[in-house]
């Protein structure tokens, strides 16, 4: 059975408790007795203050007195001892000799079980540090031996691509290069949000250049042993550098190369700083690590520390963004060759609707398209699937039991995500409603309106008001039909979101005309002393969009009435029923 570095320590420490205690009983053990001499004691005993008495076969016997005091003296050894003390009424205990050398044997015991246990612990987590470095992942496996994945099996990230493809070219025939003088980039560092293909570049890299592999986790060199996060950096180095040219991939690298701040580096760990140092002294350059390219990714590039962003460390910083819609449109087709798909499939429709879809959220849609139409034995993959999975994906499965929703909670679902779709749609005739619907889902929704903005770049200033204000529409239809005193706790997702958008706007983005250009992250990150200000400015801000969102309800509350009346009716509507209603 694996035992797990926390429950090694507290055995540890139970040990030690126990080995302690039983030094303090074997040495302590006799202490407690007042030494008597034999003559006091015969005097006491006519006085009748003795009340016990406990002989043994030893020199010593002990005793207790009627006040509570305990009592050692000489034992006599006479015959009839015993009957002269019965006589006066003292309760004899006579005690057997075995039971003495017991009490001093079972601590000796105890001690020598305890060292031996702490031995054998001590010399298991030394066998388990060793086989950790033996076995860390991925290691010794060459890139031919995984499956290969090359730049053309990747999609979208471009301009990621095309570094890359340069970095393979410098692998290959790095003669070319020195001609010039340029020098082998030492680390590339991938950034961006989760899901973009960091990884899957990395191992096209490798696959590119045709160099061994070797993939780990920033997490794999956080230990609990003294010093074996720095060893297992080294180890890494060595073993590539044994294999010559290679590629090193090390994901989630803001878990060993979080930034150090004084005495609070990562948690005030010294050994997370000694393994972030080994890392910054291979990729220095003191060790002639040619040939050798660190890749790494992170989710998280403002954490980390500043000497690994250096040049001669990380050469480069790609970023690694969510794809546009041609990169979409690229990764469905992709993603959809090996798969029976429809005629009537537009993947230009999907790519279309999946804005801010990462490229891993894209295959998991045409995968759980199929998996709903394996599951329905379709012979291909159509429209209706890959909407239904669309929805699984964003919101979770329909619940199939709604028994037990009342026709009061259904209205006020209703016009809640009317509230949101009606306000999407007056405020911009760019933004896209494709489905209301008031059926609750796995997720713990009760309903939901999808809005897709269009597709920028950019967001400008009036494009976060207007999502802030389609946020707040369903708290207001809410005020608007039911009363301020009816409101209901449905909205808590959406005014965090509106919280959020708000906060950024006037205190990272500088958007504000009365905060000005102030970055409060800055500010914070400095430990200045922070102004409320931005509090109290964000709630007087969220008040006047909440009015102004107010005022758009209330001029088209007929409209408001249309879509939540046939929500109650239909239960969910698409793009062109909304467009409908408004349009009459």
């Amino acid at each position: 059975m694996k035992i797990n570095g926390r429950i090694k320590l507290l055995i540890v420490l139970f040990i030690s408790i126990v080995l302690f205690s039983s030094i303090y009983f074997l040495i302590n053990q006799n202490k407690e007795y007042k030494e008597m001499s034999y003559k006091l004691f015969l005097d006491q005993v006519e006085k009748g203050l003795v009340t016990k008495v406990e002989i043994s076969d030893s020199s010593k016997f002990t005793g207790e007195l009627k006040d509570g005091t305990k009592f050692m003296t000489d034992n006599p050894r006479v015959e009839n001892f015993k009957e002269k003390l019965l006589l006066y009424n003292i309760d004899v205990v006579e005690d057997d000799d075995s039971n003495g050398i017991a009490s001093k044997i079972i601590p000796i015991i105890l001690m020598i079980g305890g060292i031996g246990v702490v031995a054998y612990l001590v010399n298991n987590g030394s066998k388990l540090a060793q086989r950790e470095m033996a076995n860390m992942a991925n290691l010794d496996t060459p890139a031919s031996s995984i499956d290969k994945v090359t730049f053309d099996d990747i999609a979208g990230n471009e301009e990621a691509k095309e570094s890359l493809k340069e970095l393979v070219d410098f692998i290959k025939e790095p003669e070319k290069y020195a001609k010039y003088g340029a020098r082998l980039p030492k680390g590339v560092l991938l950034y961006g949000p989760p899901g973009t293909g960091k990884t899957l570049l990395a191992r096209a890299l490798a696959s590119e250049a045709n160099v061994p592999y070797y993939a780990v986790s920033g997490s794999d060199f956080v230990q609990v042993y003294a010093g074996l996060g720095a060893s297992r950096i080294r180890e890494l180095f060595k073993r590539a550098k044994a294999n010559g040219k290679s590629v090193i991939f090390i994901d989630e690298l803001d878990s060993l190369g979080k930034a150090r701040k004084g005495g609070n580096f990562n948690g005030n760990s010294e050994e997370g700083e000694r393994t972030l140092n080994a890392l910054l002294t291979e990729m220095s350059g003191f060790k002639g690590n040619e040939g050798i390219v660190v890749i790494a990714a992170t989710n998280r590039i403002d954490t980390l520390d500043e000497a690994l962003l250096r040049p001669g460390r990380f050469d480069r910083q790609i970023e690694v963004g969510l794809p546009d819609i041609n990169a979409r449109l690229a990764i469905l087709r992709l993603h959809s060759q090996n798969k029976p798909m429809s005629e009537d499939v537009d993947l230009q429709k999907i790519a279309c609707e999946t804005v801010y879809f990462s490229g891993a959220k894209l295959e998991n849609l045409m995968n759980e398209s199929a998996m709903i139409a394996a599951r329905e034995r379709d012979k291909k993959i159509t429209m209706k699937h890959i909407d239904k999975a669309y929805f699984n994906v964003l919101v979770g499965e329909e619940k199939k039991d709604r028994s037990s929703i009342s026709i009061e909670d259904k209205k006020i679902t209703a016009y809640h995500e009317a509230g949101h779709a009606l306000v999407s749609k007056k405020l911009s005739k760019l933004n896209r409603v494709t489905k209301v619907s008031i059926i609750p889902s796995t997720k713990g929704m009760g309903g939901f309106s999808l809005n897709i903005p269009p597709d920028r770049m950019y967001q400008t200033k009036k494009d976060i008001l207007s999502n802030i204000m389609i946020a707040l529409g369903g708290r207001v239809a809410e005020d608007i039909i039911f009363g301020s005193d009816n409101i209901t706790t449905g909205a808590s997702s959406d005014l965090q979101k509106a919280t959020e958008m708000t906060i950024l706007m006037i205190g990272s983005y500088g958007m504000d005309e009365k905060l000005g250009l102030i970055n409060y992250d800055v500010v914070v990150n400095n430990n200045l002393t922070t102004d409320v200000s931005l509090i109290e400015r964000a709630k007087e801000m969220l008040e006047n969009l909440y009015n102004e969102t107010k005022n758009i309800l209330i001029e088209n509350k007929k409209y408001l009435d249309l879509i939540a009346n046939e929500l109650i009716v239909k239960e969910s509507l698409n793009e062109e029923q909304i467009d409908q209603i408004l349009a009459n």
